[in-house]
C-alpha cells in the first residue's frame, strides 16, 4: 500500500502556507494513485488539527478522497484514505 506522510510541524515552524502543502499532498496522492496520506498536525493546542480538518471538509477537496480517519491512539495524527 502506497502512503505519503506529511508532518506539519516543520511547515508550521517555517511559516509556509499549510493550505498549499495540504493541497500539494492531496494532489500528489490523487496523481500517483496513493491510497493513504498520514497528516501529522501534532498535539499542541489542537488548532492545527482543526485547520487540517476544515481544509479536508471543503467540497472540492472532499470529492478527491474516500474518508478521514482520526487516530484514536494518537490525537496528533489524521489519516486520509483514497479509493
Amino acid at each position: 500500500m502506497a502512503k505519503i506522510k506529511l508532518d506539519l510541524h516543520d511547515i508550521f515552524n517555517r511559516g509556509s502556507s499549510i493550505d498549499a502543502e495540504l493541497n500539494r499532498v492531496i494532489r500528489e496522492a490523487v496523481d500517483k494513485g496513493i491510497t493513504l496520506v498520514e497528516i501529522i498536525p501534532g498535539k499542541g493546542s489542537g488548532q492545527l488539527k482543526k485547520h487540517v480538518l476544515r481544509f479536508l471538509e471543503q467540497k472540492h477537496i472532499k470529492a478527491l478522497y474516500h474518508r478521514i480517519e482520526k487516530d484514536d491512539k494518537n490525537f496528533g495524527r489524521v489519516f486520509v484514505h483514497f479509493r
